[in-house]
């Protein structure tokens, strides 16, 4: 009987073995694959390039004028902040939603904004937007602006390369109560906010 046990749980080592090599490592491989090679061509099309803002739809979701996967505009969410949500798919709008909307187009209107995608992460979301930071004429960020003055949340469910100086810029919006900061109450801030709230 034990030999009998030693033999199965060998074929049983062999077929797993055979099924990850043949099955789920080249699955893996084109997963990865296909990711760099996205990434490659996101760099190459935008990182560092200048563009026309066509659409703001909202404090962290804006489209430019380049064409992406058959869309006539490419969406781009901004990295490393999340900003209140207008109303969408039957979800009311959030608290400061369309303070943070306005903010963001007000600070858009007619200038070409400078793409920089970050190297050491993919370039696209689970929803295929470009994830990027924003340069705007003036030199300054829109990301950061966003944050340093209360119109959106530093978001660090993500790992990006300026998670620290987000997370200090949003804690100096908040001592001086900007922005959304100055009456937000916490079952105002978005799900992922709230429960990650230590206070």
């Amino acid at each position: 009987m034990r030999a009998v046990l030693v033999v199965l749980a060998s074929l049983g080592v062999v077929f797993l073995v055979w099924f990850d090599r043949t099955a789920v490592a080249p699955f893996w491989s084109r997963q990865v694959a296909s990711s760099e090679r996205v990434a490659a061509r996101d760099v190459a099309k935008y990182h560092r390039k200048t563009f026309h803002v066509v659409r703001v739809v909202d404090g962290d979701t804006l489209h430019i004028d380049a064409p992406d996967e058959g869309a006539a505009t490419t969406k781009v969410r901004l990295l490393g902040i999340d900003a209140p949500e207008l109303a969408h798919d039957g979800a009311p709008s959030m608290y400061f939603s369309r303070e943070a909307t306005d903010y963001a187009a007000q600070r858009l209107r007619d200038v070409e904004v400078t793409v920089y995608l970050d190297e050491t992460l993919r370039t696209r979301g689970k929803y295929g937007r470009l994830l990027a930071y924003l340069e705007l004429p003036d030199g300054q960020f829109l990301n950061e602006l966003l944050v340093s003055e209360g119109y959106a949340y530093a978001d660090p469910r993500f790992a990006h390369s300026y998670l620290h100086r987000y997370q200090q810029l949003e804690g100096s919006a908040r001592a001086l109560n900007k922005g959304l900061w100055a009456e937000v109450k916490p079952a105002q801030m978005p799900a992922w906010r709230q429960s990650s709230r230590t206070e």
